[in-house]
């Protein structure tokens, strides 16, 4: 089996020896996203859903979407900001949710509030 490497202009470049996404087989391992600008000029809303469509940009440039994927994982500077990312994550997953789970980190990369990785299967 051969790993194809994945790349789309509409996420975010990698900001280190990594890539964006990985397709090894029928399986989609998306790095973990941010949103750079957001953080920096927005609210934690705003954030949250530009990751999301950093998501989503990946799986498109992928052949996949949203109801492919099988598990997230969510990293929170604060799990105080839970409810709110929360809230706005399942817009995405209205139907059949994948398995998820969330932590609170120390730091994260560019000392954003939150990033999200995905796993997504055919």
């Amino acid at each position: 089996m051969i790993n194809q490497i994945i790349y789309t202009e509409n996420a975010p470049e990698p900001i280190g020896p990594y890539s964006q996404a990985v397709l090894a087989g029928n399986t989609l391992y998306i790095s973990g996203q941010i949103a750079f600008d957001e953080y920096e000029n927005g609210t934690l809303e705003s954030e949250t859903k530009k990751v999301m469509e950093n998501l989503g940009a990946i799986l498109k440039q992928s052949g996949f979407d949203y109801g492919d994927i099988v598990k997230c994982s969510i990293f929170l500077k604060s799990m105080d900001d839970f409810q709110t990312v929360n809230g706005i994550y399942g817009e995405y997953f209205k139907k059949n949710p994948p398995a998820r789970e969330t932590v609170q980190v120390a730091c994260l990369p560019k000392n954003v509030n939150v990033e999200i990785s995905a796993i997504a299967v055919r």
